[in-house]
């Protein structure tokens, strides 16, 4: 995929990560079960595909189904984050996401993703990954993705403005998000380069993060 072809540094205060795509490499699930939602539907798979990543399941819904009453889609939600948090096969961690998170310890982060709390906490574990110790899920927000909600509520969180955050995200839908809060974006992977983050990278092996004695961080990336 096309990254950023220069070594880059940016400055910032706080990391906001997502999760899917992101830290964690949950594609073959999501495609498992979305494709079945959509036969269900009687939806095209590959259309829904391209509007599902980064959005909380009933957003995505009202997308695909717009003519559905959004309480059938908050109840088919909840069946369908049962359907996903029970099925692990094929998860395991972004290259270099491990180290990325261990970097981090003791500096400001948070994960800021769509999935629940139950979500979350079983894709990070079947990936090996730490749990940071902010997050907010999906029962934090009262709007999904591309909404900033989550992001900036990760950076009240952390007591750091937002324009002083960087997020790192893989899909459209958090790229918009992240830029509607004012932050500035790392893109992670193949489907965040084509909504031209503020730097692209393939993966975490090739990020570093150094600590301020001022409480900045440096962001190395390439």
């Amino acid at each position: 995929m096309p990254a950023t072809a220069t070594p880059t540094v940016l400055t910032c205060r706080a990391l906001l990560l997502d999760m899917d795509g992101t830290l964690v490499n949950s594609d073959a699930v999501v495609d498992r079960v979305w494709r079945r939602w959509a036969g269900r539907h009687g939806l095209d798979g590959d259309e829904v595909m391209k509007v599902i990543h980064g959005r909380q399941g009933h957003a995505s819904m009202a997308l695909l189904l717009p003519d559905r009453p959004m309480e059938e889609n908050l109840a088919e939600n909840e069946r369908m984050l049962a359907e996903e948090t029970a099925d692990m096969e094929g998860v395991v961690e972004v290259p270099g996401a491990g180290a990325f998170l261990a970097s981090l310890a003791g500096l400001p982060h948070a994960l800021v993703t769509s999935a629940d709390i139950g979500l979350a906490t079983a894709r990070m574990t079947a990936a090996g990954l730490a749990m940071p110790e902010v997050r907010v899920t999906a029962e934090s927000v009262g709007a999904s993705k591309p909404d900033p909600e989550g992001f900036l509520k990760g950076a009240a969180e952390l007591g750091v403005d937002p324009a002083d955050c960087v997020v790192f995200e893989d899909s459209g839908a958090g790229i918009a998000a992240g830029r509607s809060a004012g932050m500035r974006v790392v893109g992670v992977g193949p489907r965040a380069v084509v909504h031209e983050p503020d730097v692209a990278v393939p993966d975490l092996a090739g990020v570093r993060v150094e600590a301020g004695a001022d409480g900045t961080l440096r962001l190395l990336i390439g």
